[in-house]
């Protein structure tokens, strides 16, 4: 039976791309589950897959079989908030994709998107786009940014998509590799893609001059081999529709700080075993907040997520 990897989910189709290049649209057979999952979706973009594939073009393949993920990212159910909606699986790498203006991306939801990708074993790259596009205090903001995920560990590229601007660094940070691009509506995931691939000639949309918000153009996620991006290996990467929020799901509050990498560095160094940096004495975190060394958004992201605090919540500070 082949083996397959599925490029596209809509509703209960699939695409399933075969190891020889060729494409099967499919249905997934009904007891296809993983136990213990409470998901929306018991199959995902960049699953490896057993498929029957179609025997002609009217005819539809079947998937059979879904082998073990190495990864996956999942966000809280949009609808069912007992349940987890699996954005990708078995990925290299996630680019995080933020502006700091038209639309803003809030510090919360940027953390959010990190501290799971960290929880499911997904590297990232942050990606501050539309960089060519700022006034003075912004490219305050710009900078501060990128000062404090440089600081806590991670890679940060800078681009200006629609004018080509970082996109051969972009590229290079690709080949090879399978790729997920994850951000709010408007912050020029399509546009990205666009730049790095023209012939994909992804549609998008301005930014509503009403509400300063993206307006969604990707309605479900997709991936894409890439023909213009140099690699020993075959280069896709995976466009999102853009996502609003992003509700934690199956992290327990005391493996939260272990996800901030600049705060588990610190952790041995915290008077008691279990100190979850609120208030216990001799605390080496909240130490470093105050010293500079750790972000002050970055604890207040913390602190939020232990107390559950939810982005939306009118209680919230930025």
């Amino acid at each position: 039976m082949p083996t397959g990897l599925v490029m596209r989910s809509t509703g209960s189709r699939y695409l399933v791309r075969g190891e020889d290049g060729s494409l099967h649209e499919c249905i997934a057979r009904g007891n296809l589950r993983i136990k213990g999952w409470k998901s929306t979706n018991p199959v995902s973009v960049g699953d490896r897959v057993d498929y029957l594939p179609q025997e002609d073009e009217e005819a539809v393949g079947t998937i059979v079989e879904l082998h073990d993920r190495t990864n996956y990212l999942v966000r809280k159910s949009v609808n069912l908030s007992h349940h987890k909606h699996v954005i990708a699986a078995n990925l290299d790498q996630a680019l995080l994709l933020v502006t700091v203006a038209r639309p803003r991306t809030s510090y919360g939801f940027i953390d959010r998107v990190l501290v799971t990708a960290e929880t499911y074993q997904v590297p990232v790259v942050l990606v501050v786009n539309k960089v060519d596009d700022l006034d003075e205090d912004e490219q305050e903001r710009l900078f501060e940014l990128v000062d404090i995920y440089q600081q806590a560990g991670y890679q940060v590229l800078m681009t200006a998509a629609l004018l080509g601007k970082g996109v051969a660094e972009v590229k290079r940070v690709i080949a090879g590799k399978v790729s997920l691009v994850v951000g709010h509506s408007g912050v020029g995931k399509s546009t990205l893609i666009n730049a790095i691939e023209p012939d994909l000639d992804l549609h998008t949309l301005e930014i509503s001059e009403a509400s300063g918000k993206g307006q969604h153009t990707t309605t479900n996620a997709e991936m894409y081999e890439l023909k213009q991006v140099d690699g020993d290996r075959p280069t896709f990467l995976i466009d999102t529709p853009g996502i609003k929020g992003f509700g934690l799901v199956d992290i327990d509050a005391h493996h939260i700080g272990d996800q901030f990498p600049e705060m588990f560095r610190l952790k041995g160094d915290c008077r008691f075993n279990d100190c979850l940096h609120k208030d216990e004495p001799g605390c080496a975190v909240r130490a470093a907040v105050e010293s500079g060394e750790v972000a002050e958004s970055r604890y207040r992201s913390y602190i939020d997520m232990l107390n559950g605090v939810e982005e939306d919540s009118p209680y919230r500070t930025e």
